[in-house]
């Protein structure tokens, strides 16, 4: 019995393409982390005289966010920005580097 072997070659991802697909890739990612920090931002508890008053953070319930929850959004919304200029800069270093 004959057994044939078949070589299949995929071409390496290198190169322009490979570069593109970085910088869309991440240009995605900015595009997300830029929505879910501006919805973060909105569901702020307002301070009063902002604009979180005119979507109707001005009323006041008992139904409030605890200060927990306060302190938890505060986290993700400082951790989303961070993630955010972070993409930012390697992106920008990326384009100036002509990949």
């Amino acid at each position: 019995m004959v057994t044939e072997r078949v070589e299949v070659s995929i071409p390496p991802l290198r190169g322009r393409a490979t570069g593109e697909r970085v910088i869309l890739g991440l240009s995605i990612i900015v595009m997300l982390l830029s929505v879910l920090l501006i919805l973060l931002v909105l569901m702020h508890k307002g301070k009063g005289g902002g604009l979180s008053d005119m979507f109707g953070g001005g009323v006041t319930s008992s139904l409030g966010g605890s200060s927990v929850v306060e302190r938890n959004l505060d986290r993700m919304t400082v951790g989303f920005g961070i993630a955010w200029i972070v993409t930012i800069v390697v992106l920008g270093l990326l384009i100036n580097r002509g990949m």
